[in-house]
């Protein structure tokens, strides 16, 4: 008997949906799985979705396919067995986010929504409302049998010593570093100004002098919104940031609010239209001017930081929570920097910005950067410090350097075996019928 892959199990559900919604398919049940049924629309629209990605054709492919979803249906299966739930609230919030994500990407407009794919909106959720619930139960239902496994430091000697010698990887340099991350802000008479400057451009708008959408254009900070007269799109609640969010639901139709301060400027907001739970905005964002010497004072008082920090005045992680900014991600981890590559913490040191590198290249580990600047995607400047947290050279993976990335390695290989092992159970367990026409998928064929 084939195993089912498991690792193939959860293709992108939302991207392969999407793609099958533009296509016209001879539907039929091709397998038949408990109660579960397996359609040749689920495994053409995968099949088509990997194509679009640059794989070669592969009718060996569909039966991989095939077999991932028939692997999919037992444990959603045997979910519906064990009385696992996800509620019509949760499936409402997700179809929300997904569905909303696109829209959000087609600056909120429904009709090219319809053109593009086909079917409205509403249509949309629906057609992705079964699909996706059987994959938050077969998540649900895989987390649930994989939570409580734990690893011994004898099961990671083990797994180890498993590893052939000379299979074992060769690790490049490794770094993991902290930062403690602060932006120059403007000063109180610049924050006024841009208040000002923003009052008489809703002057001018509301005097008829100029639209709305042309003062956007010609003055917005928001270059994103500005190109369209500040049409922000149609948007729920939880979109915006909150006082944004307050002051623009508030709003009747065609009011324009008071300025409002939020962490990115002064903006003034236009209510255009309200449909059901979600509203249309236009905004013009003003950024206050940050000036020299607020960049100065910036710069100085990390500097100062620095120096408590050298001194053993004050400690690196204490320093993150009382003076870095707080939704910085690395905030949240004592300042430690998550690799965006990996969802870890160690770098290789070709996968460092540039500054970092420099910075750290001769450092101790323990030891903190001069103050350092950077730019944001947004182009706006901020400053931190760095600490060098660890350091490895290149070498061949051992239990003394990296246990704990081999210990992570064993915990995830005990799961696989433990969950491998529970679904080829189920797969004797559970009635499966397959369609003649796949007769050539033996992998497949041999499960039931």
């Amino acid at each position: 008997m084939n195993s089912v892959k498991v690792s193939c199990l959860f293709v992108l559900l939302f991207t392969s949906v999407l793609v099958n919604a533009q296509k016209v398919l001879i539907d039929k049940v091709v397998a038949r799985v408990g109660t579960e049924t397996v359609l040749l629309s689920d495994v053409e629209g995968q099949y088509n979705y990997f194509l679009e990605q640059g794989n070669v054709p592969d009718d060996n492919l569909k039966c991989q396919i095939l077999e991932s979803i028939i692997g999919q249906k037992i444990i959603v299966h045997q979910a519906k067995l064990d009385s696992i739930e996800v509620s019509d609230a949760e499936i409402d919030a997700q179809l929300d986010f997904r569905v909303n994500a696109v829209l959000r990407q087609m600056g909120g407009d429904e009709s090219f929504f319809q053109e593009y794919y086909g079917m409205t909106v509403p249509e949309m959720r629906e057609n992705l409302r079964e699909d996706l619930r059987s994959q938050i139960l077969a998540e649900r239902m895989q987390q649930t049998l994989i939570a409580d496994i734990n690893i011994t430091p004898d099961e990671v000697q083990e797994f180890y010593n498993s590893i052939p010698q000379d299979s074992l990887p060769y690790l490049n340099a490794e770094v993991e570093f902290a930062e403690i991350v602060s932006k120059p802000l403007p000063n109180a008479t610049s924050i006024q100004d841009a208040i000002d400057k923003v009052l008489d451009i809703r002057s001018q708008i509301e005097a008829g002098t100029s639209t709305f959408e042309e003062m956007a254009s010609k003055f917005s900070d928001d270059p994103g919104s500005a190109a369209n007269g500040g049409d922000l799109g149609f948007a729920e609640r939880g979109t915006f940031v909150p006082a944004f969010e307050e002051a623009a639901f508030n709003l009747e139709q065609d009011e324009i609010s008071d300025p409002v301060e939020t962490e990115f400027g002064i903006h003034i907001i236009k209510l255009i239209e309200r449909r059901g739970t979600k509203i249309r905005l236009k905004h013009v964002l003003l950024r206050p001017e940050v000036y020299s010497s607020d960049i100065d004072k910036c710069r100085n008082t990390l500097d100062s930081i620095r120096n408590e920090i050298s001194n053993g005045n004050l400690s690196f992680a204490d320093a993150v929570k009382d003076y870095s900014i707080d939704d910085m991600p690395s905030y949240h981890n004592n300042g430690r920097v998550q690799n965006p590559a990996t969802g870890k913490t160690f770098f290789e040191t070709s996968q460092l910005p540039t500054d970092v590198y420099f910075a750290i290249e001769d450092m101790d580990v323990d030891g903190v950067s001069e103050v350092l600047s950077y730019d944001n995607q947004n182009g706006e400047t901020f400053f931190r410090i760095i600490q060098l947290q660890s350091k490895s050279k290149p070498h061949k993976a051992n239990l003394d350097q990296d246990y704990s990335k081999i210990q992570e390695l064993a915990k995830e290989s005990k799961k696989m075996q433990y969950f491998q092992g529970w679904l080829n159970e189920k797969i004797t367990e559970t009635y499966i019928e397959v369609d003649p026409i796949l007769e050539e998928c033996d992998n497949v064929l041999n499960l039931r």
